[in-house]
């Protein structure tokens, strides 16, 4: 049925952005630096050290360092409303726009929910998968963290 803003109707939207954050676990040897592998078997017992203590060693966008910027970047004009989907498989997230809110935000993957307005920052648990809307208002550039 699409999605609807706080008074049941339906929301349009230009162009739809994923973002998907992740963390990896990558072992460290005991100088600190980051340990290889010859296979990927070799390094299950030390790498599952490192995922047992829940603090990973990268957290990055769209699976990699850079994953937003660049050629990579999320590109709109003004006047243009966009829609970001951010997932989280693992931990709670906090994500923002630099520059710009959320006009509608379904952060907690509830998207027959209504949505909540002009957020700075959403919350989007561990899990699951949030929305946000955003009509770009002024040219510039803007920072999605």
């Amino acid at each position: 049925d699409g999605l609807k803003n706080d008074k049941g109707e339906l929301v349009r939207y230009d162009t739809v952005y994923y973002i998907g954050e992740n963390e990896f676990y990558i072992p460290r040897d005991e100088n600190g630096d980051f340990m290889k592998f010859d296979s990927l078997g070799e390094s299950y017992e030390e790498t599952m050290k490192v995922m047992r203590g829940l603090v990973p060693t990268h957290v990055v966008f769209n699976g990699r360092v850079g994953g937003l910027t660049g050629d990579n970047a999320m590109k709109a004009k003004v006047g243009e409303t966009v829609l970001f989907v951010h997932s989280q498989a693992n931990r709670d997230s906090r994500p923002h726009l630099i520059g710009g809110h959320g006009d509608y935000v379904w952060a907690t993957g509830k998207f027959i929910n209504k949505p909540e307005r002009n957020l700075e920052t959403w919350f989007i648990p561990g899990g699951t998968a949030g929305v946000m809307m955003y009509t770009f208002k002024q040219p510039g550039v803007y920072a999605y963290v």
